[in-house]
């Protein structure tokens, strides 16, 4: 309780334009936001981040990615997906995820994501693999969409 009122005291005694940058910062994630998928072999082989808004551009997105597999239910009243492709790597040792989803209130949509990549030195298996994470978000009146790679 009292950490919660020394950052409301510390957020207010900040002048209008100092208080607006630390909340245009701040993380509002909902506590809900799901992976779809995940795993290292995608049939998207080119490197892209993609932010999916209707059943439409869904059903596109799954074709180009997993074609044949079954789709998995994404209910666009409610949700937007995200998603990170690293396209081809030539090895094993290499993932992507999505850290967070942050909605600025420019009205912008902010997701962070990590890259891993093997170890100097490591033994990875000589496959060609394809990393990629989709998520599901709260939907939002987003204006648009920056994506930033982070580190760990």
């Amino acid at each position: 309780m009292t950490a919660i009122a020394l950052a409301l005291v510390m957020v207010f005694a900040q002048s209008p334009a100092e208080r607006k940058a630390r909340l245009d910062g701040m993380l509002l994630e909902a506590p809900n936001t799901r992976t779809i998928a995940k795993g290292d072999q995608s049939n998207i082989d080119d490197a892209k981040q993609v932010l999916v808004r209707t059943d439409a551009e869904w059903t596109k997105l799954w074709q180009q990615h997993a074609p044949g597999q079954p789709r998995p239910v994404v209910d666009f009243s409610r949700e937007l997906v995200v998603g990170v492709f690293m396209g081809s790597r030539p090895n094993a040792g290499f993932s992507t995820a999505i850290v967070s989803a942050t909605a600025a209130p420019s009205g912008a949509l902010i997701v962070r994501y990590t890259e891993t990549l093997p170890a100097a030195g490591a033994v990875t298996a000589q496959v060609l693999t394809f990393p990629y994470h989709l998520a599901a978000i709260p939907k939002s009146a987003v204006t648009g969409v920056k994506f930033e790679k982070t580190s760990k």
